[in-house]
């Protein structure tokens, strides 16, 4: 299959620390899958993100993004990514409308290919009673669902999330979760952090642990799982490798 994004030795160390966030890092990422990123609080994993989405420098390495190299070709590659961020994204004094009107003129859309396609992704996420009703007043399981429509307004090739059900009810991770599995039908490749390892196992076609900055293992959950004996899922897995030490 074909390479969406390329990563070789990468590192990042931030002004101050010793110890570098990203550490020699390298990982290829085929077109078409859904790949989790999984590990533990500082592991690496948001910087990763925020590096392939543009918003960090490294200090060495490769990162090609469809061929495009990162940063030399931002401008091509920008164009083809979107970025759910964990912290709600949103204004509050908007309404949903509103507020996907504005991030739909970001990425160039108008007129009336802006209004159906956010008038189709709040139905699709159970939105469209509310979509004039102000942010503020949204539950918390409801602003996700419109930060990420928010991403993908423009039908990015590449998606990446990070932590995108966090604190949200069972039945908006339903339907967030059902969505992903939709769009990544439709041919867009999905870059997905969480710390949610059963949902990680259920929606990734292949994740990798990262630790110190550095892929601690990789591969397809339910073949790595088999061949750990002592591990049934993938959570088992990810606390042998990781261990049980709280990372705060």
């Amino acid at each position: 299959m074909q390479a969406a994004i390329v990563i070789k030795n990468l590192k990042k160390t931030y002004r101050g620390n010793t110890c570098p966030a990203i550490n020699g890092l390298s990982l290829s990422i085929a077109q078409g899958m859904v790949f989790g990123l999984l590990g533990p609080n500082g592991a690496g994993k948001t910087t990763l993100i925020n590096i392939l989405c543009g918003l960090r420098s490294f200090d060495e390495g490769e990162v090609n993004i469809h061929g495009y190299s990162l940063p030399l070709q931002w401008k091509e590659i920008k164009t083809l990514i979107g970025f759910v961020p964990q912290e709600i994204a949103l204004y509050p004094m908007l309404t949903a409308y509103e507020n996907l009107k504005f991030f739909g003129g970001i990425f160039g859309l108008r007129g009336a290919v802006l209004d159906s396609s956010i008038n189709e992704l709040l139905f699709q996420f159970g939105l469209e009673q509310s979509k004039h009703r102000y942010l503020k007043n949204f539950s918390g399981g409801m602003k996700r669902r419109v930060n990420l429509i928010a991403g993908i307004l423009h039908r990015p090739e590449i998606l990446f999330l990070d932590e995108p059900t966090a604190g949200v009810d069972v039945q908006s991770k339903n339907v967030i979760l059902e969505s992903l599995r939709e769009i990544n039908r439709q041919g867009t490749t999905i870059i997905y952090t969480s710390h949610y390892m059963e949902e990680a196992e259920m929606l990734c076609s292949r994740v990798a642990f990262i630790d110190e900055g550095k892929v601690a293992c990789e591969g397809n959950p339910p073949e790595m799982i088999k061949q750990q004996p002592d591990c049934a899922s993938l959570e088992m897995l990810y606390l042998q490798l990781t261990g049980k030490k709280l990372r705060d």
